[in-house]
């Protein structure tokens, strides 16, 4: 039995080779593979004994070759195929063990486009492809982490079509992402990102309980391992509704930087927010908004819970919370919450992926788009038309607002005092609605709104939501602006003494 080993990521392969060998395998290698073997004291063929013909333009051409495709490709139980690989003295290569040039990783380092040619994979892919094809007579292993698996198949049995077929299928999800991830690259240096085709690809990293409905599958999918180096599963069970939940509460949360800010969110939209000097103070303040919703939501705490934290949440049921961390303290005080999620990025703040695109499905297919983006400097530069200037609290206020509302589904109007959210309107057909059933529900909870400042993620188009704003006793408030009828509602501001900020910028969530 032949084994071709040619790999980019090199760790693991010297045991694994050492393996094959005490099993009585015949080792061929290539390239920087074949020398790190052989200083490993690993008996080894040089691949140029196989193909009878010399590597070449600079290595471009090494494996590309009859005796390698022949060898691998060729039935073993069809006696024409075995008698034409004898007739052209083909020999069998019965495993191929291959990872691909790291094209990720230089077009991370560099932007010279000669050296990242260079690093595209010819010769790797057309292995891989050609092995996985003829799975039923060769194994194809494209990842470290099956070498154990590989081993342990072929010292115990169990090197079954099935197992083989396991690692087919690997192969050609590894191949189809790395020619994905160089399509899209050059769609995104020469066409803008977005050209002839989109290709979207993930990575596995836990089945969810059920989809949006226990009739549903569903699985979570990453991109770059971002879930797998920021989300720890600590308590219970993800579903797919709590995952869409902690990813709105996650991006409000965030993106107040190293701030104590805590969202709640139900149903994808939130219920309540606030930032004050404590974690425990902020949580205790968000809540107020609306403690009716909070119950059974989501959590996202912008730092590390600890057992007083814990003890104030564990007063209501929540049923997800996402935190930076949390204390050995604080999880003891969650234990006996049988169906509470807990989940930690295992740092000290909140971070976020911050993908550069954003895709939904609609039936028949999928739009796509750049990611939006709220800036921190879209408060800071708006600009005052109204006769009145916000002060420092009213103008962090209409930051936490224009935050909030632009990641909140539209129509959406927001209400902040002190730092923390007191009243939400969001999916309205009508802005007017909007601003109307976020101070019917403050009312409702007792909630004073005098004082606030507002948000709007779209502008107003007449004056009338900034007259409904001044009989609540709003006093600032910001929207992008843009309105024909933006005069009138600058008239309506300074008539109310209301500060009235223009960001330009409109944030829709649809």
């Amino acid at each position: 039995m032949r084994a071709l080993l040619s790999v980019s990521d090199k760790s693991g392969i010297v045991e694994f080779a050492k393996g094959l060998e005490e099993l009585g395998w015949e080792i061929i290698s290539t390239g920087g593979t074949y020398k790190k073997l052989q200083e490993n004291g690993i008996k080894v063929i040089e691949i140029d004994e196989v193909t009878k013909f010399p590597e070449c333009f600079e290595g471009r051409v090494k494996t590309l070759n009859p005796y390698v495709h022949g060898g691998i490709l060729h039935k073993r139980g069809d006696e024409a195929h075995i008698a034409q690989a004898k007739e052209l003295g083909v020999e069998g290569i019965d495993l191929v063990c291959v990872n691909l040039y790291p094209f990720k990783a230089t077009i991370e380092r560099t932007d010279d486009f000669d050296e990242i040619i260079e690093n595209i994979d010819i010769g790797g892919p057309t292995m891989v492809r050609s092995a996985a094809k003829n799975f039923q007579d060769v194994l194809i292993v494209t990842s470290s982490d099956d070498y154990a698996r590989v081993l342990d198949a072929l010292q115990n049995g169990t090197n079954t079509l099935e197992f083989r077929r396991d690692l087919m299928i690997k192969a050609f999800e590894h191949t189809a992402s790395y020619d994905s991830m160089i399509a899209n690259y050059m769609n995104k240096r020469f066409n803008n990102g977005f050209g002839e085709y989109q290709f979207i690809t993930g990575k596995k990293v836990f089945q969810t309980r059920y989809g949006e409905n226990p009739h549903q599958d569903g699985a979570l999918y990453e991109f770059d391992n971002f879930f797998s180096e920021n989300f720890k599963q600590l308590k219970g069970e993800a579903s797919f509704n709590n995952l869409t939940d902690v990813n709105g509460a996650l991006k409000i949360a965030s993106s107040f930087g190293d701030e104590n800010a805590i969202c709640i969110v139900k149903h994808g939209n939130p219920c309540g927010f606030a930032i004050k000097d404590t974690l425990l103070e902020s949580y205790t303040e968000a809540l107020k908004c609306d403690p009716v919703s909070a119950f059974g939501g989501v959590v996202a705490v912008n730092g590390i819970v600890d057992e007083e934290l814990a003890k104030k949440m564990n007063e209501i049921f929540l049923e997800v919370i996402i935190a930076a961390n949390f204390t050995d303290d604080a999880l003891k005080v969650f234990e006996s919450k049988k169906r509470i999620k807990l989940f930690a990025q295992g740092g000290t703040k909140l971070v976020m992926s911050n993908d550069s695109y954003d895709f939904k499905h609609i039936d028949g297919g999928f739009v796509y788009q750049n990611s939006d983006c709220i800036c921190d400097n879209e408060v800071h530069n708006a600009q005052l038309k109204s006769d009145k200037q916000a002060s420092n609290q009213e103008m962090k206020d209409l930051e936490i607002a224009w935050k909030v509302a632009g990641l909140t589904k539209s129509n959406c109007v927001v209400y902040v005092k002190n730092s923390a959210m007191v009243a939400v309107g969001m999916g309205m057909t009508s802005r007017v609605d909007a601003a109307q059933c976020a101070l019917k529900k403050a009312k409702e909870m007792g909630l004073d709104v005098s004082g606030s400042a507002m948000a709007s993620e779209a502008f107003f188009p007449f004056r009338d939501s900034i007259d409904a704003a001044a009989s609540a006793g709003v006093s600032a408030i910001i929207e992008p602006g843009g309105s024909i009828r933006d005069d009138e509602v600058i008239q309506a501001a300074n008539e109310h003494g209301i500060s009235l900020y223009f960001t330009t910028v409109r944030h829709f969530l649809h």
